[in-house]
C-alpha cells in the first residue's frame, strides 16, 4: 500500500526555521520531519511514498536523495498551493491501488495504521486537547485546576486517512479536503472513524511543539 504525505506547506509559524528550509526538513532531535515520518510508515509495511511538496521541494528531494529510507519516494510539486484536497487529487494520479494513506507533513504519531484499514474513507480521531489550564467549578468555585488535558469524549482529526481510489475524481482540484468532500461524505453517512485513545500525538506548527515533541519522539516512532 502507498502512503500520501502533504509536505507542500509554507510552515509560517516555525520562522525564521522556515525562511532557510522547508517545514518537513525543520529538525526534531537532529532528525528532520520527514525523516521521522517515513520511518513511521516503513514501520507499517508502506512500501512507497508520494511526497506533496512546493516550498524548497528542491531541498527535499536533494535531502532524501542522499538518504537511505528503504522506501520508494515519488513527488507530486505543486507549483502553486492546491490545499489538501488539490494536493490528493494530484499525487493520487500515480497511485493505482484501491486505497491508500495520507498523512499530514507536521504531524508525529504512534497511531496504528493497521487498524485504518479495517474500514473504508476512515479518518483516525484523537481525544481533542487543549493547550490551556482547565477549571473543574461548582456554584462559581473553582474545586480543581488541571494543566493542559484531553478532553473525554470529544474528537478530534488527527491528520492521518485511510482512503478509497474512488474518492480521487470527488476532490477539488484546489481547495481542502476537510472543507469540501468530508463534510459531503458525512451527511450522505459514508465518511467514518477509528479513535484512538491515550495515542500520542503532535502536530509540530510552534516552537513550543519541537520542544514537547523532542522530549518524546524516540519512544513514539521506534
Amino acid at each position: 500500500m502507498k502512503a500520501i504525505i502533504l509536505a507542500g506547506g509554507r510552515g509560517k509559524r516555525l520562522r525564521p526555521i522556515t525562511d532557510y528550509v522547508p517545514k518537513p526538513l525543520v529538525p526534531i532531535k537532529n532528525i528532520p520531519i520527514i525523516e521521522w515520518q517515513l520511518k513511521y510508515l516503513k514501520k507499517f509495511g508502506i512500501k512507497e511514498v508520494i511526497i506533496c511538496t512546493g516550498y524548497k521541494q528542491e531541498m527535499i528531494e536533494n535531502h532524501l536523495n542522499m538518504k537511505n529510507i528503504g522506501i520508494k519516494i515519488k513527488y507530486s510539486i505543486e507549483k502553486t498551493p492546491l490545499g489538501t484536497g488539490g494536493a490528493i487529487k494530484k499525487a493520487g494520479e500515480m497511485i493505482k491501488d484501491r486505497s491508500f494513506f495520507v498523512i499530514n507533513g507536521d504531524t508525529i504519531t504512534n497511531i496504528d495504521l493497521k487498524k485504518l484499514v479495517t474500514k473504508k474513507n476512515v479518518i483516525a480521531a484523537i481525544e481533542l486537547r487543549t493547550k490551556y489550564g482547565i477549571l473543574e467549578t461548582e456554584n462559581d468555585k473553582i474545586m480543581d485546576f488541571k494543566e493542559k488535558k484531553e478532553i473525554s469524549d470529544t474528537w478530534m482529526n488527527a491528520g492521518i486517512y485511510h482512503l478509497q481510489k474512488e474518492i480521487l475524481k470527488e476532490l477539488p482540484t484546489r481547495g481542502d479536503i476537510e472543507k469540501t468532500v468530508f463534510p459531503d461524505y458525512a451527511k450522505k453517512g459514508i465518511l467514518n472513524t477509528i479513535k484512538f485513545k491515550n495515542a500520542k500525538w503532535y502536530s509540530v506548527d510552534s516552537f513550543k511543539d519541537m520542544e514537547e515533541c523532542a522530549l518524546e519522539v524516540e519512544k513514539i516512532i521506534k
